[in-house]
This record gives C-alpha cells, structure tokens and sequence, in this order.
C-alpha cells in the first residue's frame, strides 16, 4: 500500500529568512512535520482508512490517527503557500475581491486574521477559509484541527504552535504573525480560492 511522504518543498530552506530562518525550517518541516508523516504511516497500517486520500481521513478519523493526518494537511498547506518575503505583498484578481466584499479591506482582513492567531489559547492554527456560499471565514482551530471538517474549503493558514516560530521570535506570537504576510504566495490562495470557486459554481 501506498504511504504518505514528506513533501517536497518549492524553495530552499533559507529562501524565507529572515521573516522565518532555515533553523526553523529545518526543524519545522524536517523534523516535526517528518515526524507526523511516519506517525500516520505506522498507525494507519492494516485499517481500513489505510489507502484513503489524506482529507478523506481528516474528515472521518479520531484519536492519534486524526492528529497525525490533521498535522500533515495543515502543514503542507502551510508551508506550499509560501515565496521568497515581498515588501507591499497583497493579493489581486477574485481572492483580493473576496477580500474587499467580505472584510471591507485588505488591512482590515489582516487586523482580524492577526488577532484571531494571536488570540488563540495554546497550540492550532488560524485560517481563511470559503463557505459553500463562497464566504470568506476566519476561524481558529486547535490542535490538528482543520476547517474541512467544519464543511469548509481551506485557504490560507498560519500555524501558532509554537514549534513554527519560537526560535526565530520566542514568545512574541503577534510579531511572527505580523511578519508572516512578506511571505504569503497571493497566486497560491488564488488558485485555492479559484478552484473552490469553479467547484460550487459547476454544481
């Protein structure tokens, strides 16, 4: 049967820095989320999940096998949305509308979507995600958690555990956050946003 692998990373391990360093990569994506990785691996083998798709385990599984798969999605989610930092960096096209109608402007989205990740007791994640209306919401999830569960399509996500930003930033959650937006790939959440859109309207 086919297993899970660690994904392959579209840029070098410093190509972040210094709003996140290759120390924090290194460890980040080559320990932790390897760790999630072969975790999932052992405990799905010989179930009846083992072969599924990783959302589809997300959705129906409980306990250390949802832990594992939730980590893996959330992180390849994480780290696939990143680019080399930009200064001014703000979406365009129909995310960057979706933006505007929901939040009434960019700077407001970030205050919320900020706040919201600062806010978030212990260890998750805050996201962007679209309702089957095409809705934008910002939601925080503990934990593995992920917002498919909640019927949502996720697209675009910053991690608060603080294994993503405690070498580089220590306790000051607010300012990795703050930083976190010279790295964000606008194209990536485009092409998120586009698909989820493509998807309810063919319905």
């Amino acid at each position: 049967m086919k297993k899970f692998e660690l994904i392959t990373l579209p840029y070098a391990e410093d190509a972040l820095e210094p709003v996140i360093s290759s120390e924090t990569i290194g460890f980040h994506y080559g320990k932790h989320l390897l760790t999630y990785v072969n975790n999932l691996n052992a405990l799905l083998s010989n179930t009846p999940m083992e072969g599924l798709p990783l959302e589809e385990i997300v959705k129906k599984a409980e306990g250390g096998i949802l832990n594992n798969a939730g980590q893996i999605l959330n992180h390849e989610m994480y780290f696939l949305q990143f680019k080399h930092p930009t200064e001014n960096n703000i979406p365009t096209g129909t995310i960057a509308d979706a933006i505007m109608n929901n939040f009434g402007s960019f700077d407001a989205f970030k205050e919320e979507f900020q706040k919201k990740g600062t806010t978030l007791f212990g260890s998750g994640w805050v996201w962007l995600s679209a309702d089957q209306n095409g809705n934008l919401i910002i939601t925080q999830e503990t934990n593995a958690a992920n917002p498919i569960q909640k019927g949502l399509t996720p697209l675009l996500t910053f991690d608060v555990w603080e294994h993503a930003y405690y070498l580089d930033y220590q306790n000051r959650r607010a300012d990795h956050l703050a930083a976190l937006w010279q790295i964000v790939d606008w194209d990536i959440i485009e092409q998120r946003y586009r698909r989820h859109h493509d998807a309810i309207t063919s319905k």
